[in-house]
């Protein structure tokens, strides 16, 4: 039970990584991204192609973090911002069109293969939690990161300039025009940073599980999921509804087959743990229709 908490709060974390960027891209900007999934398959690779040439999965997260900003900042200046006034329909064929790019990079650089990159050799190790139960170390270590990236995310949203900012365009987009703000500094800041974290999400995962085509694809469902549950544009609803869909999510797939086969309730328990978090989601939305801390429909 304790290495099913763990996994679903580190699984939670990394939710939170993705779908942070994407929650204020929706909030501020009004774009869905359909192609921020991509992002995180993208860091995936770049860690699984850094590990392979270096030796060393740690030079991917500078590398990740760096690129990710810089990849993010080139896409807002020269697709989003012309895409942000545009219909929703629109938005959705330009990040589908992403998506496919994504691909075709993908298997022009690393194949159609599934890869595996290894956890470091300082981490490769168990750490002792109880007398009869030990977890592992790049785990943890992967915990402590997202909880870091968390930390800094939530300062520089709620203690900053720029973070009150970003708050009042995803609050109410229209703020930005009356008090005369530079909206594209605001649109830039935030497409840069949402996608560093996705980035970085992508490589801290790489060694839990294989690099492999489209992985992000089910990644994004589950982020669109969160941002749902925690409210539009709402960091810290963000963090809690990634953590509460981490735990509920591995918790289901981890116990509900154990009552497959116990009788007519017990499949039907089981054929309902893999949709836990979509059933928690309609729960919340018939409860509160905005999200947890949604402030606006």
């Amino acid at each position: 039970m304790l290495a099913q908490l763990l996994n679903g709060l580190q699984y939670g974390l990394l939710l939170f990584l993705v779908a942070s960027g994407l929650t204020l891209v929706f909030g501020v900007m009004g774009i869905i991204n359909l192609a921020h999934g991509s992002l995180f398959m993208i860091g995936a690779y770049a860690a699984f192609l850094v590990a392979k040439a270096t030796g060393s999965l740690w030079l991917a997260l500078p590398v990740g973090l760096v690129g990710g900003a810089a990849l993010g900042a080139a896409l807002e200046w020269t697709l989003f911002r012309h895409f942000a006034k545009r219909e929703h329909l629109d938005q959705v064929m330009l990040t589908f069109a992403l998506i496919l790019l994504a691909e075709e990079l993908r298997w022009l650089v690393a194949g159609n293969d599934f890869h595996s990159v290894p956890v470091p050799a300082f981490l490769d190790f168990s750490v002792p939690v109880t007398a009869g139960f030990s977890y592992s170390a790049y785990r943890f270590a992967v915990i402590g990161i997202c909880l870091v990236l968390a930390l800094a995310m939530f300062l520089w949203i709620e203690r900053t300039r720029m973070g009150a900012t970003i708050r009042a365009a995803a609050e109410s987009p229209e703020v930005v025009d009356i008090l005369g703000l530079d909206a594209r500094r605001i649109h830039l800041t935030v497409f840069a940073a949402g996608t560093a974290l996705a980035v970085v999400a992508g490589v801290l995962a790489a060694p839990l599980t294989s690099v492999y085509p489209g992985m992000g694809d089910s990644l994004l469902i589950i982020s669109f999921v969160v941002v749902v549950i925690g409210g539009l544009g709402s960091i810290s609803g963000a963090f809690w509804s990634a953590l509460l869909i981490g735990l509920v999510d591995t918790l289901g797939k981890a116990y509900g087959p154990a009552f497959q086969g116990s009788g007519t309730s017990g499949t039907l328990i089981a054929a309902l743990s893999g949709s836990s978090v979509y059933l928690l989601m309609i729960a919340v939305l018939l409860w509160r229709p905005t999200g947890l801390f949604g402030q606006r429909a």
